[in-house]
């Protein structure tokens, strides 16, 4: 019996510009694709390593290489959840096995995972960080979708919302501090965005102090993100969060994200569906998950200079799910 021959490599996509955080600004996404060969079938998964959680494109890119001894002796992706841990380089691995199954077994993804075809979704659209002028400007341009994605970044953030929401009256607002506010100013900021209609607040506070969150009154729903990571990370977030944003890079793949959904919807969490700045290869799986989410954004393909050739449709503030020629 033949198993997948595994193999992997470091690409780089230039962003439209620049995308700029609390963290800092970027002009370029780096992705680790894996690809799974078997016989004349090809799979392929993608990530983005986290430089937050210390991971780069080279560390990432010679874990995912590591395990092609393990796969080329039958490895297989139900194994792969205890033989590494939750990741980016995980996840590319994950991602490829499902494409493959797909492309061996002529049925889609969501077919294997037992769940109904999916459906063309909003998706937000993220307003990078600047000045209030700049980020106007830039809603100005984006007004007429639905649901916009604001990152914020501390000093002067009811300010910048205040100006976004002004350029765009009639869009849904969604806020991202990304770590950046602090005690001090945790209650200002949440009363701006209150005022300013926001319907949701991700990740206010560094991971290591969102303990506050239990204590504070919060006027609209706060949604961890740098605070959540896998499964087990969850049970650790009743009362500080209403809301968890699932990554399949933080998670480990669509495998752990399909388990994680369900077990936060139990929890009694929202369940956000994310992204980094990546290809539509990217995007793919995890619009999967993002079909049972109250908040979807998968707009990072968007924020590129360039997509793969068979990228995700996008129309308007719709993302349609993957053609097989993709993934899946």
């Amino acid at each position: 019996m033949s198993f997948p021959t595994l193999s992997v490599q470091i690409e780089r996509w230039p962003i439209a510009g620049a995308f700029t955080i609390s963290r800092g600004a970027k002009t370029e996404a780096a992705v680790v694709v894996a690809e799974l060969a078997q016989g004349p079938y090809r799979g392929r998964g993608e990530c983005v390593p986290y430089a937050r959680y210390d991971e780069t494109p080279e560390v990432v890119a010679k874990a995912v290489a590591a395990m092609a001894p393990a796969i080329a002796r039958g490895l297989d992706r139900e194994a792969l959840q205890q033989a590494m841990k939750p990741g980016a380089a995980r996840c590319a691995i994950d991602c490829a096995f499902w494409d493959l199954a797909a492309k061996l077994t002529s049925k889609p993804v969501h077919a294997l995972a037992g769940l109904p075809a999916p459906r063309a979704l909003v998706t937000a659209f993220t307003i990078s960080l600047g000045t209030p002028e700049q980020m106007a400007e830039r809603a100005i341009r984006s007004a007429s979708r639905a649901l916009l994605k604001v990152k914020l970044g501390g000093d002067g953030d009811g300010a910048r919302i205040m100006a976004v929401r002004r350029a765009a009256p009639d869009a849904e607002l969604i806020v991202d501090a990304n770590e950046s506010w602090s005690p001090d100013n945790l209650g200002p900021n949440l009363a701006a965005c209150t005022e300013a209609g926001v319907t949701l607040v991700e990740q206010p506070l560094p991971a290591g102090q969102d303990d506050i969150l239990a204590r504070t009154s919060r006027p609209l729903p706060v949604c961890a993100d740098e605070s959540v990571h896998a499964r087990s990370s969850l049970a650790s977030l009743v009362g500080k969060y209403d809301a968890v944003n699932i990554k399949l890079d933080k998670a480990g793949g669509l495998t752990e994200a399909l388990t994680m959904a369900k077990e936060a919807q139990r929890l009694g969490f929202d369940v956000m569906v994310g992204c980094m700045v990546a290809t539509s290869l990217a995007m793919a799986p995890a619009m999967l998950v993002a079909q049972s989410a109250r908040i979807v954004d998968l707009d990072g393909a968007l924020l590129l200079a360039r997509d793969r050739p068979d990228g995700l449709r996008y129309v308007g503030s719709l993302v349609y799910p993957s053609s097989s020629a993709l993934w899946g």
